[in-house]
């Protein structure tokens, strides 16, 4: 193994913070230019600052890395440079592919983390990959929950890497402007880990309990700056697009044959400060936007989708992370994306124009403002809808902040349009959100308060959540009170008039031995009670319970890099409308609002090992539903063929089997997928998703080639077929869009 190497704390340019042991590093200013080329041969790496002794984060997080890593940071006027040096047992790398934005896991990688502000609560993310492949991201939140990262941000940086007989190296140069910090500030904060497939070690420079997610920003050491930042000349960054391409819509009788389409617009990026961006657009195209991943839905409610347009990213957290996860004032998908209900895919609903100011005014205060423009749809008779959107966050003590929220949706010219719409529909909402010094408690407590012109009751939502953490035990109290006059129109509100309690207790436990390297005992427990106040729901009183569900888990990881879970989930709810779980029985044929069901179902979730050729994710469950039985499998199979991309199955299927007047039913939604690279800069994806739900087969195919960085060239083929009868298969809409884009920097 390595035990000839020497992880030193202390190394040349580089320190520890005696009092609490966090890693420093010394950034001195290079006067030599550095070729981006992987190999760090050039002289300013001599004189850089260095940190190394990275820990183990698995499979243990009580050691140090068996692996060393060591980096040296550098920079002058527009750059930020990063070298490191990845020592390893050998050539056997895990490469997935050599496509942009790779996953962490199943791929050997290095990723740094940028807290620009020291903020403890938005970082800047940048990864690399023994071939140079790149990928960044955004953290917000702290961190602290797999949804606080947001892989969609794409950005303007430049990397290569080079591989050696026991060791890769790296070399980054990420440009200032495409960063935001605070001018004049002499220290940010940051972390390094590192996956090693070969001798399977996860490490990181600052020492994090796997208990913790990998990018907990609390968990960092520190950059000092020889000098204080200036703002590196000008900031502006123009990205016009053309577009132009070929559509058919076989169910319009009128369209006889295909039309021809073309557009153009455009987006700006603008710096006001080092911390305050303006980002603009007119006429936007989303066309490169990958199809969603759709979801079987054999539940009550709306299933979220996450954002991914670029021009809603940078500061996202800003926006959208208002109330929790059952409630949210501002749901930016809302804008500009409608669905086609024959299809259940996204169609876009035109957007003219926006305009997004975000960041940083100090490093205690943050500003949000949006505003767009959408067109008229005189098809559904509904107007052109302004949006606007204010937020500000003031930070408070070590960690926690003041937030608030305003959010208005417009009609433009009502009184010209006769679709069902109201003229108006605001939110407004304040939120304390606490993070300790210790990093033990974290929670919030919101109000938000909705104007509109409808005549309803409790026009508010408020919630409290509230978690204690620490290695061997997690505590959380969350309640949440949801007004029947909450209509949010830009949110994200599946369900109203609603009191909800969830107390939930975890405890981990860490073996030195055997093949478990961690696993924990969750129970998770959720009470609803109906506030009373809906007109069309006869069935419960004020304050009556409606719904009960308790939830058991055990998760387990082993030292093999296979990881899963067994759950039981019981359920206890009074069904409060008519309702079809399989969405496909015939009319007249549904559960009666009023009945009371108890069932109970077990599940199982089991990923195998990603460095693999060949990996599986595969979730069965079985169990009773309603009034009868439910048997489900959901899987996912990947077959890499390194390093040009991989293979790919997922498959969802449920048999459902009610009581009569229901016949039993098959629920598939089965999704093959091509995603090949033919380098660094071409990339080919072929997804084909059938879901007998919508009665629907869509086909979508996207050829992109990166020919600057951030520039691209995208040929994208969608096709969509009614399959309810595959003796009558026949073609529902098919479209052929070509798109060019062009980064500018100014």
């Amino acid at each position: 193994m390595f035990l000839g190497w020497n992880n030193s704390l202390i190394s040349q340019n580089g320190s520890s913070d005696l009092k609490n042991g966090l890693p420093s590093i010394h950034l001195k200013r290079t006067t030599s230019n550095i070729k981006i080329d992987g190999a760090l041969d050039d002289s300013s790496w001599e004189a850089a600052g260095k940190a190394d002794n990275f820990w183990q984060y698995f499979p243990t997080d009580s050691a140090q890395a068996i692996g060393p890593t060591e980096v040296w940071m550098t920079y002058d006027d527009n750059f930020l440079y990063v070298g490191v040096k990845c020592y390893t047992n050998g050539k056997n790398y895990v490469i997935p592919s050599m496509r942009r934005d790779f996953d962490f896991f199943g791929n050997d990688n290095l990723t740094l983390l940028f807290d620009t502000f020291n903020d403890k609560t938005n970082a800047f993310v940048f990864g690399i990959n023994p071939y140079g492949v790149r990928r960044e991201f955004l953290v917000a939140n702290g961190g602290r929950q797999p949804g606080s990262q947001n892989d969609s941000w794409d950005n303007k940086w430049f990397g290569e890497s080079k591989i050696y007989e026991d060791y890769w190296t790296t070399e980054l140069a990420i440009p200032f402007n495409t960063l935001r910090f605070q001018e004049g500030g002499t220290k940010w904060r940051f972390n390094c880990y590192r996956n090693d497939t070969q001798i399977n070690e996860i490490s990181t420079l600052v020492r994090i309990p796997q208990n913790y997610i990998i990018m907990d920003l609390s968990f960092m050491g520190d950059m000092i700056w020889d000098e204080p930042l200036k703002k590196s000349g000008s900031n502006v960054s123009i990205i016009p697009y053309l577009t132009g391409g070929v559509s058919r819509d076989f169910e319009d009788p009128s369209q006889e044959k295909s039309d021809w389409t073309g557009n153009f617009g455009g987006d700006a990026k603008i710096a006001i400060t080092s911390g305050l961006n303006l980002d603009l657009t007119v006429n936007p195209d989303f066309s490169q936007v990958e199809v969603d991943a759709q979801v079987t839905n054999i539940s009550r409610f709306e299933i979220f989708l996450p954002e991914r347009r670029q021009f809603f990213l940078e500061n996202a957290d800003l926006f959208s992370d208002f109330g929790l996860v059952r409630i949210n004032p501002f749901f930016s998908r809302r804008i500009g994306i409608a669905i086609d209900t024959s299809t259940g895919q996204n169609i876009q609903n035109s957007i003219l124009y926006g305009a997004r100011l975000s960041g940083k005014l100090n490093e205690d205060f943050r500003i949000g403002l949006l505003n767009m423009q959408t067109a008229k749809q005189e098809d559904a008779g509904l107007p052109a809808f302004n949006f606007t959107v204010a937020t500000a966050q003031q930070k408070v003590f070590n960690r926690s902040n003041i937030s608030f929220i305003f959010v208005n949706k417009q009609a433009v010219n009502p009184g010209e349009n006769n679709g069902i719409f109201n003229n108006y529909n605001r939110v407004a909402g304040l939120e304390y959100r606490l993070a300790s010094a210790d990093n033990i408690w974290t929670g919030k407590a919101f109000y938000h308060q909705v104007f509109s012109p409808l005549d309803r009751k409790n026009k508010f939502a408020q919630g409290f959540q509230l978690e204690y953490l620490k290695r061997k035990i997690r505590l959380e109290w969350a309640h949440l009170m949801v007004g029947f006059g909450y209509d949010a129109e830009v949110g994200f509100v599946p369900r109203k008039d609603y009191f909800l309690m969830s107390p939930e207790l975890q405890v981990f436990f860490y073996p030195k031995n055997g093949i478990i390297t961690q696993h924990s005992f969750n129970l998770d427990n959720r009470i609803f009670y109906e506030l009373g106040n809906d007109p069309e729901n006869l069935i419960t009183g004020n304050w009556e319970s409606s719904e009960r569900q308790h939830e058991f888990t055990w998760n387990f990881q082993f030292r093999n890099n296979t990881r899963g879970s067994i759950q039981v989930v019981d359920n206890n709810l009074t069904l409060l409308r008519d309702f079809d779980p399989t969405r496909l029985q015939a009319d007249g044929i549904f559960l009666p609002a009023g009945t009371r069901y108890n069932f109970t179902t077990f599940e199982l979730s089991y990923t195998t090992d990603q460095r693999k050729l060949f990996f599986i994710d595969i979730n069965p469950s079985i169990g009773s539903f309603f009034n009868g039985f439910r048997a489900g499998l959901s899987t996912d199979l990947t077959y890499r063929i390194q390093p040009y991309g991989s293979i790919g199955l997922s498959v969802d299927y449920n048999y459902i089997d009610l009581a009569d007047p229901f016949e039993s039913t098959d629920i598939w939604l089965v999704g093959p997928r091509f995603d090949f690279t033919f380098s660094k800069t071409l990339f080919f994806t072929t997804f084909i998703q059938y879901n007998n739900q919508l009665d629907n087969l869509n086909i979508n195919s996207r050829l992109q080639w990166r020919f600057q960085p951030v520039s691209d060239f995208f040929l994208v083929y969608t096709d969509n077929y009614m399959t309810d009868n595959f003796s009558q298969f026949m073609g529902r809409n098919r479209s052929l869009v070509a798109k060019i884009t062009y980064w500018l920097n100014l």
